[in-house]
């Protein structure tokens, strides 16, 4: 009886995607994923290409519906759209990106290859690719790798990034459905006390094994030093403003925060950097360089101490607005935010959605994207990689100034989202950055979750949210180039697409030997 035909296993869907949002910060249930995974992996056995779909799509319904609830906030609270019609963009986000598991579900049962167990990890890799990095600039939310960060698979990052990585959950995923899937279809009318031994042979146990080495790998892998310290530890402070989104650009408390960066910062000159958060000064660069900037960064040279600033910058010829990041003190220097936030920063599938937020009055950035080759910007005697806000979620971004750069920072303003689980999540995936490039990651927020996050992706120390703070540590300047670092993420996808075309090209042959016999 083929059990993945009852209907019950389309209710059960939404609730398996649930279970795999559950998965993520700030819940941590990371095994979660792997039986959101098995659920999926599992029922789309034995049924056709547009039932896999539909289940797939339920799926994705209850992982997006709940692990992207808090673009409502942004759109309601901060947007200025009604509860409809916040409520109803926010169902309508979550169900465009639903599609992709529906897709990944339609192709792991039409596409007839040689090894099935191989087959849906691949798939379901090469589709979080598609969203992840092609689809609308990119929306890697939830990649199922995120949800492990904490477990012995983090070993593969240094070597696999995103995608490498995630295809081994999957993989995992795959076996223990296909061990339980043996266990549940095995003749078990004998007494249970020879039923085990007789369970444990052939390929039930070779998958086993399997399983124990992949995981046992990387457990190993996670001692495996990839980089090293190049100088003395720096002293870093990262300020955290915490400016509520809805009071942070009204003219009247422009003078007001200010004065507070102004005043945290001279607290703290005995470090060796100081970080403001994104768009920490709300006002353009030309408005605010010579009356408080100028002042700012001759003291900063006084007290050898250079600073990290976020600032909007906007050109005139042509009219162009840059979300950017400045330094201050020995060494100055301007980088542009290169990877844009879709419907933030910009609006994609232009004009429809202009028109149609337009009509519900929603406003939103219009950023110019900065030119993908800027030099490094450099502080405490270093160059180092700048990420802003969105940027730190997207590997190939962080690895580009690599081997010169000796740590990581990313500034974030999360205000958008409230007390809501994304700037949880959006911490998670920053830590995955310094994991694939072996550096130290400064990330400082506006209202949370600002963090000194290590080489191997701990998190050393970290601001409580909603709190005015200032974080103070130490972290050391790394060099040395991870092998994720050196080759990115093309040769994990390209090998994945060319073993799936072997896969495709094996099953084929052995199709058409068997209909010959």
């Amino acid at each position: 009886m083929n059990y993945s035909n009852s209907k019950y296993w389309d209710f059960c869907a939404p609730i398996a995607g649930i279970l795999l949002t559950l998965s993520f910060s700030p819940f941590d249930y990371s095994c979660l994923a792997l039986v959101a995974l098995v659920f999926l992996f599992a029922c789309w056995q034995g049924i056709s290409a547009k039932r896999a779909a539909l289940r797939g799509y339920l799926f994705g319904l209850g992982a997006f519906g709940s692990g992207i609830s808090w673009v409502y906030i942004s759109m309601h609270d901060f947007g200025g759209a009604g509860v409809l019609v916040a409520g109803l963009l926010t169902g309508l986000f979550a169900a465009f990106w639903a599609l992709f598991p529906a897709l990944s579900g339609y192709l792991a049962v039409k596409i007839k290859a040689a090894d099935n167990l191989i087959l849906m990890p691949i798939i379901w890799i090469l589709v979080e690719y598609l969203r992840g990095y092609w689809v609308l600039n990119g929306f890697p939310w939830l990649h199922i790798v995120y949800s492990q960060l904490d477990t012995p698979l983090t070993g593969y990052i240094p070597l696999l990034g995103v995608y490498g990585t995630g295809f081994m959950v999957a993989l995992t995923a795959s076996i223990v459905m296909e061990i339980v899937r043996m266990f549940t279809t095995a003749d078990i009318s004998f007494s249970a006390k020879s039923a085990f031994p007789k369970l444990l042979q052939g390929k039930q146990l070779k998958l086993i094994i399997v399983l124990a080495a992949l995981w046992g790998v990387g457990s190993l892998l996670r001692n495996v030093a990839w980089t090293h310290p190049i100088g003395q530890p720096l002293r870093v402070s990262l300020i955290q403003g915490n400016i509520a989104q809805d009071q942070k650009w009204r003219p009247e408390n422009k003078i007001g925060t200010l004065s507070k960066y102004k005043k945290m910062t001279e607290e703290h000159w005995d470090s060796k950097i100081i970080i403001w958060p994104e768009t920490a000064i709300p006002a353009y660069l030309d408005q605010v360089k010579d009356s408080f900037l100028a002042p700012l960064a001759n003291d900063a040279k006084l007290h050898d101490t250079d600073l990290i600033i976020s600032v909007p910058i906007r050109e005139t010829a042509p009219k162009k607005n840059f979300n950017a990041v400045i330094t201050l003190g020995r060494d100055e220097g301007i980088y542009r935010k290169i990877h844009l936030l879709p419907f933030g920063e910009y609006l994609p599938l232009q004009p429809l959605s202009g028109f149609v937020l337009d009509r519900v009055n929603l406003r939103l950035g219009n950023f110019t994207p900065g030119t993908i080759n800027q030099p490094l910007l450099k502080a405490g005697g270093y160059s180092f990689i700048t990420l802003i806000c969105y940027e730190d979620v997207f590997g190939d971004l962080s690895i580009r100034g690599l081997p010169d750069a000796a740590f990581l920072v990313n500034v974030t303003n999360d205000g958008w989202f409230g007390n809501s689980i994304e700037p949880h999540q959006h911490l998670q995936m920053a830590r995955m950055r310094a994991m694939e490039t072996g550096r130290f990651l400064l990330r400082a927020t506006n209202t949370g979750m600002t963090a000194v996050v290590s080489p191997k992706g701990e998190i050393i120390n970290q601001a409580p949210l909603f709190q005015e703070t200032a974080l103070t540590g130490t972290i050391t300047p790394m060099s040395g180039m991870t092998p994720y670092a050196k080759w990115g993420d093309k040769p994990v996808i390209g090998g994945m697409a060319i073993l799936l075309a072997a896969l495709l090209v094996y099953g084929r042959r052995c199709s058409r030997r068997n209909k010959a016999a």
